[in-house]
């Protein structure tokens, strides 16, 4: 993938999924079913996590990170749910958009060769595509969420 695509992706498919976010009033996003028993709260807050963890990937061009990786992924978003379902909400919001911040600028930084060339990056398996993984800790990622967040708002007012 071209830099300018994946950047231009990156900044379209933020803006559709703040814009979905937009929809939901503060106090709805506190209601469990957004996506099984996580709140949309819950959904940004695991939206945070997978984008801190990418920055410093980007950045250091090193594949590392959480302990949380060793796990399944149904473990790990466990844990990331347990460690942030008792947070303020603008707490979590805050903190994703931080995250999100920090996310697009070090994509910025990476070079066209950096996103196509996994061995640019020390311990990342010869397999995998570098804009590959950095999409699936973003725009890809918020696109698994929105089908969901969007079905449960439409039951959502057909209950008011």
């Amino acid at each position: 993938m071209d830099k300018t695509t994946f950047i231009n992706t990156l900044k379209e498919r933020r803006a559709q999924w703040e814009a979905l976010l937009a929809q939901i009033d503060k106090e709805w996003m506190l209601q469990p079913g957004a996506a099984d028993k996580w709140s949309v709260k819950d959904i940004i807050a695991h939206i945070a996590w997978g984008e801190q963890e990418t920055v410093p990937v980007m950045q250091m061009h090193v594949m590392a990170g959480s302990e949380l990786w060793n796990l399944s992924q149904d473990e790990r978003n466990e844990v990331v749910y347990q460690q942030n379902r008792d947070r303020p909400l603008h707490e979590i919001m805050t903190e994703e958009q931080g995250a999100y911040a920090q996310f697009l600028q070090a994509a910025q930084e990476l070079s066209e060769e950096d996103l196509n060339d996994p061995l640019r990056f020390k311990n990342m398996p010869e397999v995998w595509v570098p804009w590959q993984i950095f999409a699936g800790c973003s725009f890809r990622h918020y696109q698994d969420h929105m089908p969901s967040m969007r079905e449960w708002l439409v039951r959502g007012e057909q209950r008011v």
